[in-house]
């Protein structure tokens, strides 16, 4: 079993802006959109993954990654990762992949941000689904700018 994140680098300090909230059921449908926007053939292979939004991290799950704040994690994967999957995988529960809203929306100025972010954080546990470890990310998001 993987756990795999997307952290939230860009906490603010001092910003002055307020960030944009959206409802939760404006930010299920920027996700939807999100996944939507996914390339078919990566669709296809996508099988058995709840896609669920979430405010923040638990404070047990936090706890367990050791992280310092709810708001460093922008995304998270959970589940064994495509790539890892051998003969004997199956009739297991879904692997799943959530989206943390609060965080996402507190580095976000405007709705078109959110969108883009999500977008991004997306991929990026997409990539994890499929195997794609932190550094090759980073790697596929530097080569890509």
């Amino acid at each position: 079993m993987s756990t795999c994140g997307t952290s939230n680098s860009e906490l603010r300090t001092h910003d002055c802006e307020l960030p944009v909230k959206l409802t939760r059921k404006e930010f299920e449908e920027v996700v939807v959109l999100a996944l939507r926007g996914l390339p078919k053939s990566i669709k296809k292979k996508l099988k058995n993954v709840d896609v669920v939004v979430e405010d923040r991290v638990s404070p047990d799950l936090r706890s367990d990654m050791g992280l310092r704040s709810s708001y460093e994690l922008l995304g998270l994967y959970q589940g064994v990762p495509l790539d890892r999957r051998g003969f004997y995988y199956g009739n297991v529960l879904p692997d799943k992949i959530t989206l943390f809203q609060k965080p996402i929306e507190s580095i976000c100025n405007t709705k078109e941000e959110i969108v883009e972010k999500v977008k991004e954080v997306v991929i990026h546990e997409v990539g994890h689904y499929f195997g794609l470890d932190d550094q090759r990310l980073r790697e596929l998001e530097e080569e890509s700018q």
